[in-house]
């Protein structure tokens, strides 16, 4: 016997955004009544999507022709931050108490804490990772606020970066006693299309922020001479967070309970324009 805490590891299969996201939501709030452990989940979505964060304009901000034109899903996210295009990518969820022992009370430290787990997978996959910690008030103020709606065009408060660029974007919320972070974590990236789903002022911003972006966002398979497959993204990153939390994961389903909560909440939120267009 090791004596390590024992989380859950769901690796759930690709799912539709609504369900991604009603699945996130089910596990917190069963995990926040006691009915799961602490679980991390990594998922993948069919087909290739656009989530917005909780307080994003669509209507300001999301060219939704062109998400429709490619074939995007699209779904409203319960966590804040920015739009993320979840396509060549693998999606983590950490859904832990707040009052973990392992869980500080600040979510500043507690993105450091959780991201750790993200850190140590980079390692394992042979890349130069460290933490975004601004020193400057110009750094501080361009973290307050960013130029764009796209998500990996700056890296946050102990955000990743991986020789120096943004790789991973992520969101925290915390609800009923409980933490969920989720977050998107970058093996390609098409840049054109990324581009083509938001709304700019004028053409000469969208070339430069683009511009902005190819300098301070990377995908893992740029820095790689030998690309990656999922599977060993998967393992590296299991890995990382066991050891980041010196917990045991343990493969597990998602419970009927969850199942059909999240069929639930697909109907009532997630699957529903009132939910995805209110902002």
């Amino acid at each position: 016997m090791s004596g390590k805490e024992t989380w859950r590891f769901l690796d759930t299969p690709s799912l539709d955004p609504a369900t991604n996201m009603a699945l996130d939501e089910a596990v917190l709030l069963l995990h926040g009544e006691g009915k799961v452990p602490p679980t991390i989940r990594f998922y993948t979505w069919q087909p290739p999507t656009l989530s917005i964060g909780y307080f994003q304009k669509v209507k300001k901000e999301i060219n939704m022709e062109a998400v429709r034109r490619h074939g995007l899903g699209f779904v409203r996210r319960m966590t804040g931050g920015r739009a993320v295009l979840h396509d060549q990518e693998l999606t983590y969820s950490v859904v832990v108490k707040e009052n973990h022992p392992l869980i500080p009370s600040s979510v500043i430290e507690a993105y450091r804490v959780i991201s750790t787990g993200l850190l140590l997978g980079f390692k394992r996959l042979g890349l130069d990772a460290d933490f975004a910690v601004p020193h400057t008030e110009k750094e501080k103020e361009e973290l307050r606020q960013p130029r764009s709606s796209v998500c990996f065009d700056s890296p946050s408060w102990y955000e990743l970066l991986v020789e120096g660029r943004k790789v991973v974007g992520s969101a925290q919320t915390r609800q009923k006693g409980v933490v969920l972070q989720h977050g998107s974590i970058l093996l390609d990236v098409d840049v054109e299309l990324l581009f083509d789903v938001f709304k700019f002022g004028h053409e000469r911003i969208k070339a430069r922020l683009k511009k902005q972006f190819l300098r301070k966002a990377v995908a893992i398979n740029q820095l790689r001479a030998v690309p990656v497959t999922m599977e060993e993204v998967k393992e590296a990153f299991k890995a990382g967070f066991a050891e980041a939390f010196q917990v045991e994961l343990k493969e597990a389903e998602p419970s009927p309970e969850e199942k059909e909560l999240a069929k639930i909440l697909v109907r009532e939120k997630y699957g529903n324009d009132k939910w995805n267009y209110s902002k």
